[in-house]
């Protein structure tokens, strides 16, 4: 049996993409504007938009609708939160799906095309939306914003515990299972010392949206406890954003395990708060988050240039022995506290001004012609 949680869903993407052209069209008829921006990823809605109202186009894309990834793990018969096993064991059932998101990524790159202005929050999202879009323009790269000020201030000298902190709503893509499958691992290695010794805990932090999520957690709670690491796991739901920065300044360590995120702003947050992250080697983490990984080499030894900004991993083993190479040496080690000031110089990048100069940039660049066009900013 499944549970409510794992149960599929059918023909979804279809049904929110007509939902969404259906909105617009309600949205649009009351106010036309001259341009419309949309920030959500609702594609379909650009048709609406620019055909059927005349508008001029922008978007600004943080996750394609479908990507070569999904049509991947579909032919290969993966496993996975978008591709229930009861598609991947019925090679029919897969090649019907397969059909489904063949026809559905030739639309949705045509209404993507539409778009006049097109930006995107990452490296990984403009390959996919290049690949898609194909008639598309120009396509910017603008990384979204992160309070890195704030957390900039929560000092790397403190005291820090021996606690490992993962932030993420508990969505089934977020793949917590690893961080306590890759947990449970860290505590066996070496005859247990880091549970002896270092008494290491493992801090889950995040939101549930509702009853699925609720029952993911629980799911997670009974893992935990298979695992024998339920002593040493805490769970921490739906807490104001003071709480999390209590836990960034106490914390050492960050752990980060979504296969493809998109970006990352989990993982800007923990090295803007000094943790030395610990993320998966895939998506926006790797593509333009930690550029440097450490492998674990003297850090003093490293050209000024090859200075690591923290670690990337993509198995319960590789994560283990990241965060048991990071753990073992003194948190207040000349080593660990040059990691994480590499790692908080790099977030930077990310920062809410960073952001606001490069959005305005590049929404002026296109649209600056336009008669009767002015922004708030410029008033």
């Amino acid at each position: 049996s499944h549970s409510r949680a794992d149960k599929p869903k059918r023909l979804t993407m279809i049904a929110e993409s007509w939902g969404t052209m259906k909105l617009a069209w309600y949205a649009l008829s009351v106010v036309t504007p001259h341009v419309y921006i949309d920030t959500t990823g609702c594609a379909f809605t650009f048709f609406v938009a620019k055909i059927l109202a005349g508008c001029k186009v922008g978007t600004y894309v943080h996750y394609p609708t479908i990507s070569t990834d999904m049509l991947s793990r579909v032919w290969e018969r993966r496993p996975s939160y978008n591709n229930n096993s009861q598609i991947t064991t019925n090679p029919l059932v897969t090649y019907v799906k397969l059909f489904y998101y063949a026809v559905f990524a030739i639309c949705y790159g045509f209404v993507g095309s539409l778009a006049d202005l097109t930006m995107v929050n990452s490296s990984w999202t403009k390959g996919h939306i290049q690949y898609l879009w194909k008639l598309a323009g120009k396509i910017h790269v603008v990384f979204p914003p992160v309070d890195t000020k704030s957390l900039k201030d929560l000092s790397s000298t403190t005291e820090r515990e021996n606690m490992i902190i993962s932030i993420g709503q508990f969505r089934p893509e977020k793949d917590h299972a690893l961080q306590l499958q890759s947990f449970a691992k860290l505590l066996e290695l070496n005859d247990g010392v880091m549970k002896k010794v270092f008494g290491v805990k493992l801090v889950l932090i995040g939101s549930c949206r509702g009853e699925d999520d609720q029952e993911r957690v629980d799911q997670l709670q009974t893992l935990a406890r298979e695992l024998g690491v339920q002593d040493d796991v805490e769970f921490v739901l739906n807490q104001p954003y003071p709480v999390l920065k209590d836990y960034l300044r106490r914390a050492s360590v960050g752990i980060h395990t979504m296969w493809n995120e998109h970006f990352g702003i989990g993982v800007v947050e923990m090295m803007a708060a000094g943790l030395v992250t610990v993320a998966h080697d895939s998506g926006g983490p790797k593509s333009d988050i930690i550029l440097r990984p450490w492998d674990f080499k003297d850090v003093s030894l490293l050209d000024r240039d090859d200075k690591p900004t923290g670690c990337l991993a993509s198995s319960a083993e590789g994560y283990a022995t990241a965060l048991y190479e990071i753990l073992k040496r003194d948190a207040s080690s000349d080593e660990i506290l040059e990691i994480r000031e590499n790692g908080r110089k790099s977030a930077e990048r990310f920062s809410d001004e960073v952001f606001m100069n490069a959005f305005k940039e590049t929404i002026l660049s296109v649209f600056k012609n336009r008669p009767r066009l002015i922004f708030r900013w410029q008033e």
